[in-house]
């Protein structure tokens, strides 16, 4: 784990949402843990510009950026996010393996304005193979795949804009066991290679064996942080449910 990569304050939104700071570092795994309607997903979907809402100040890699303004915009600036529901906002389901994986690069994949179907193909073969994504063919139509090769191919689409930061809105939900250790070696892999990981699960068990730090969130705030070494299931229910109690009172 090294230097700081994203330091957000004061993510809010007029629906509630209100995250005093998030910071993530280098080759780190950073948890979103919280109940269902937490704020999670809504606080990430402002940060990459997806959503309305406002950042005070925005810094990656030490360097103060604006506010992005779109997904497009937080692409460029090396920050992808991983939707929670792959079927309706993560793939294109009608179109084939290659083409998915190669939607979000295609300027790297193009020339004059042209998409070089060569240099297409040569990069989804590389993922597929890197990823073991279990296909018949580049051809294939990606909803014909079992829930764990989507959620790869997925993966694999936003590997291939070489990003620094992946955000992941529960990368493993719907897919089986044996799907999920391959999705956790991959992202292990990645962080490895010195990207940076803020996943965000509403399985504490994943939370707490994937992340080297916690954030706690209810109901649009940040309740507690916990490093992954001393968090436990019983202290992030208790700091969930101690801040509900203090909502209550207030």
């Amino acid at each position: 784990i090294g230097e700081v990569v994203l330091h957000a304050k004061g993510i809010k939104n007029k629906s509630g949402i209100n995250v005093d700071e998030i910071v993530v570092h280098k080759g780190e795994i950073v948890g979103m843990a919280g109940l269902v309607g937490a704020g999670r997903t809504e606080s990430m979907r402002i940060l990459i510009g997806a959503d309305k809402g406002k950042i005070d100040e925005l810094t990656l890699f030490d360097k103060q950026v604006k506010q992005f303004k779109n997904v497009h915009s937080s692409i460029e600036n090396g920050v992808v996010y991983m939707t929670e529901d792959r079927k309706a906002d993560g793939l294109a389901l009608s179109l084939n393996v290659e083409k998915n994986i190669s939607i979000a690069s295609l300027k790297k994949l193009s020339r004059r304005g042209l998409v070089s179907e060569k240099k297409a193909e040569e990069n989804a073969n590389t993922y597929v193979e890197k990823l073991q994504i279990k296909i018949s063919g580049l051809e294939q139509q990606t909803k014909l795949l079992s829930g764990g090769n989507q959620q790869k191919v997925i993966l694999a689409k936003w590997m291939f804009t070489d990003p620094d930061i992946l955000i992941l809105d529960e990368p493993t939900r719907g897919i089986d066991v044996g799907a999920k250790y391959e999705i956790y070696c991959i992202i292990n892999q990645l962080v490895a290679e010195g990207k940076s990981v803020i996943m965000i699960s509403s399985e504490l068990p994943e939370i707490l064996g994937m992340c080297d730090r916690i954030y706690v969130m209810n109901e649009g705030k940040i309740v507690g942080e916990l490093a992954g070494s001393e968090a436990t299931q019983e202290l992030i229910m208790s700091k969930i449910l101690s801040a509900g109690k203090k909502g209550a009172l207030a």
